[in-house]
């Protein structure tokens, strides 16, 4: 019987996963490692935050170019502090937001730079 119990509780957990109540488990699996997205695919704002990677900013919010600390480990694998992350505005959003482009390497020429459109769930890197 407690068999029984357990083995309902895996099963519905793993439904609810698939079905999209484990949000998280479902975005990062939605994209494989190594998915990239072309500059001119990603959003006008998305363009926009990317060119002003390139010209060093100026940057419309105060937390752009901070340290981001890949704690997701979705990025490869750097040294704290070769992450940066800016964001991405999002129309008729009151805050910053969930979509954000983190760059790795030097500030205005960037190894590479990646586009998440989830907070942080799932990444594409930028292919200009």
């Amino acid at each position: 019987m407690v068999r029984r119990g357990i083995a309902k509780l895996v099963l519905t957990s793993v439904l609810m996963a698939l079905i999209g109540v484990g949000g998280a488990v479902q975005a990062r699996e939605s994209l494989p490692m190594g998915a990239t997205v072309a500059l001119n695919e990603l959003p006008p704002q998305g363009i926009e935050t990317y060119q002003l990677i390139r010209q060093g900013g100026p940057f419309p919010y105060e937390k752009d170019g901070s340290v981001f600390g890949n704690r997701e480990r979705l990025l490869p694998s750097a040294k704290r502090g070769f992450y940066r992350e800016y964001t991405v505005k999002t129309p008729q959003s009151r805050n910053r937001g969930v979509r954000r482009i983190v760059c790795g390497g030097a500030a205005t020429v960037p190894d590479a730079c990646f586009y998440t459109a989830d907070h942080y769930a799932s990444f594409r890197k930028i292919v200009p």
